[in-house]
């Protein structure tokens, strides 16, 4: 599958840190396949290499809209409509992955859930919603897959899609918070249990992404009006970039137990205190007051 000219496509632009075969022979499963970041995924694996993707969701109309666009591009797809909080569900997509492909190698755990609510507010249905389809729904993906994963002639890799939302606190996110974090300490653990089967297994932690559905309902609609003071870059990621990061796991056969926050910086940003060019002036300032304030120092009098 040839690269897109640079700048086409819905990634913003060709990803061409890898070569176009790095992924030849793989077949990949991804949940939350049908749009946003799942979609970019499915369609980088495939300019990569990659023989075929199984995209997974809830609405098989959506899904097979999304495998027509792939198929435009000459990309082999199938779609597995299917709830990944069931098992069975789980079961069908990576049957259909192997029987269609012939195999299993890369599974992407994008599918996710969430609001905008304040914790008071939340209700507990509404709290297990979100942890039943990320959590509960990666570990139901990625146990089902496991033995196709063990029996992959390149090394089975899982990688799952979570947030930087629990590095610190995130207002009227707790419950994607709670999954989230429970994601990472999964993944490190199958990371550890599987290791001797050949089986990777590593998250990439997204700030905002543009583009998604997932920022356009957390902005309200109005992402495309956004600007990012606070994230170091003063950008959000494009979905190509993400995808990029899923490829480098596929390819560094190093990796496992791998928590990337891939974000900008976003999750550590913070407003300057005061202007760069303000800097040497008031340091200055402070080091010439910091010498007057001995043991034997008078207090300042106040002028009040």
């Amino acid at each position: 599958m040839p690269l897109p000219p640079a700048g086409q496509g819905s990634g913003a632009g060709a990803i061409s840190y890898y070569s176009k075969d790095c992924l030849a022979g793989r077949v990949a499963l991804i949940t939350g396949g049908g749009s946003g970041i799942g979609f970019e995924i499915a369609q980088q694996l495939c300019y990569h290499g990659a023989k075929g993707v199984v995209l997974v969701g809830r609405r098989k109309q959506f899904l097979d809209e999304a495998v027509a666009l792939l198929a435009k591009q000459g990309i082999q797809a199938a779609a597995s409509a299917g709830d990944i909080r069931k098992p069975e569900d789980c079961a069908a997509a990576v049957k259909m992955a192997v029987d269609s492909f012939g195999s299993l190698d890369i599974v992407v755990n994008c599918a996710a859930g969430n609001f905008l609510a304040t914790a008071e507010g939340l209700s507990p249905n509404g709290f297990k919603t979100v942890l039943d389809i990320d959590t509960q729904g990666m570990f139901n993906m990625t146990t089902a897959a496991f033995k196709p994963l063990k029996e992959s002639r390149f090394g089975g890799v899982v990688t799952s899609i979570t947030s930087t939302l629990h590095y610190t606190a995130t207002w009227y996110q707790s419950a994607p918070v709670a999954a989230k974090a429970a994601i990472d300490a999964l993944t490190r653990n199958l990371a550890l249990e599987w290791g001797e089967y050949g089986i990777r297994c590593n998250c990439i932690a997204p700030g905002p992404v543009m583009d998604t559905p997932g920022l356009d309902k957390l902005s309200g609609g109005k992402s495309a009006e956004m600007k990012w003071p606070n994230i170091p870059l003063k950008r959000a990621a494009t979905k190509a970039e993400i995808a990029s990061t899923c490829i480098y796991f596929c390819v560094n056969t190093l990796l496992t137990g791998v928590i990337l926050a891939a974000d900008g910086g976003e999750w550590f940003g913070k407003p300057q205190t005061f202007p760069r060019e303000m800097v040497s002036q008031v340091s200055r300032g402070v080091e010439a007051g910091s010498r007057a304030m001995g043991a034997g120092a008078k207090a300042p009098t106040s002028k009040l």
